[in-house]
């Protein structure tokens, strides 16, 4: 078996985020889910951008954000992703380069344009998240990079690209390559919404091909069909080697076999949510490929959590291996 030359390889939406502030009156008057996450087509997406304040723009998605956290953490990171070949795809690639992740995954040229996702952060720090999928539906098993994925120790899926059927194709192809190397495979179940969508092919990937579970207490009892939080994770360590389940202010557990641990949450001025299971996962990454005990992995979840809350945006603006040292 070849040494590793990357920690953590990402699968996900390559999406540039757009971040405004709204209020309560605008998400009622526009019927849109608080806390929620909801795909949009071109139409709606131009409509809402047009009405929305003053936004912010990153590169983002769920799993380009838990690489470049895990970036700053310091391991090293590979992220494959489809942008289209225009100006919001330069700027994600750029963007996501100068985090200090590998990005191969070439431009998307002739079809949909680069997606982006339309953040709307209420002053509770709530994010509702609206999103144009664009080039990402694209991303197919022959944009799989399968050295990249045969280097790495843990190859991440973000549980948002399940939604088109060749992604699916794609996770399972990269799984099967992943443990064909003797590389470990994790997936983020991403939103409640989207396990709803997808749920029996999300218990069949979980029990037969993932390793390590990342979940939100919603996305966990909506994975089980169950509103016991306690049963849902006694479930998910039957699946899969570890499972990491965040519960917001209460922390986190980490189930693995026999094993329980429960982290408490870092303390943090709540400003912006967006990201923060992102964050975690990163955190629990950039520890977990670094040898470190589980509770371990855990408080580094926490800290990159914690910070990726106390600002707007869903990347880290201080120094988080200081932190978590």
């Amino acid at each position: 078996m070849t040494a590793p030359t990357l920690d953590i390889l990402g699968i996900g939406n390559a999406i540039v985020d757009v971040l405004a502030r709204a209020d309560d009156a605008f998400l009622a008057a526009r019927g849109l889910p608080k806390g929620g996450m909801r795909l949009i087509d071109t139409t709606e997406a131009e409509a809402l951008y047009a009405a929305m304040g003053p936004g912010t723009e990153s590169s983002g998605g769920s799993g380009a954000n838990t690489c470049a956290v895990a970036a700053a953490l310091g391991a090293k990171v590979g992220f494959l992703g489809k942008v289209a070949d225009d100006g919001l795809g330069r700027i994600f690639a750029h963007d996501i380069k100068a985090a200090g992740v590998h990005f191969p995954t070439p431009p998307l040229t002739g079809g949909a344009p680069t997606a982006r996702c339309l953040i709307l952060v209420t002053p509770d720090a709530q994010r509702t998240m609206n999103t144009y999928l664009g080039a990402c539906v694209s991303f197919g098993e022959a944009d799989l990079d399968l050295d990249a994925i045969r280097s790495a120790k843990v190859v991440y899926l973000e549980g948002y690209l399940f939604d088109p059927p060749a992604a699916q194709a794609a996770f399972r192809a990269a799984a099967k390559a992943a443990r064909a190397a003797g590389r470990k495979v994790a997936i983020t179940l991403s939103d409640p919404f989207c396990v709803g969508r997808h749920r029996d092919a999300f218990r069949a990937f979980v029990r037969d091909d993932a390793d390590i579970l990342f979940a939100n207490e919603a996305e966990i009892l909506a994975l089980y069909e169950t509103g016991d939080f306690e049963e849902a994770a006694a479930r998910a360590a039957q699946d899969v080697e570890i499972a990491a389940l965040t519960r917001s202010e209460k922390g986190s557990v980490i189930v693995a076999g026999g094993e329980r641990h429960a982290v408490p949450a870092q303390p943090t001025q709540v400003v912006d949510t967006t990201g923060a299971g992102d964050a975690y996962a990163a955190g629990f990454l950039a520890a977990w490929t670094n040898g470190q005990p589980l509770p371990e992995c855990g408080r580094w979840g926490s800290i990159a959590a914690a910070e990726v809350i106390s600002h707007f945006g869903a990347r880290p603006q201080t120094d988080l291996k200081r932190l978590v040292a």
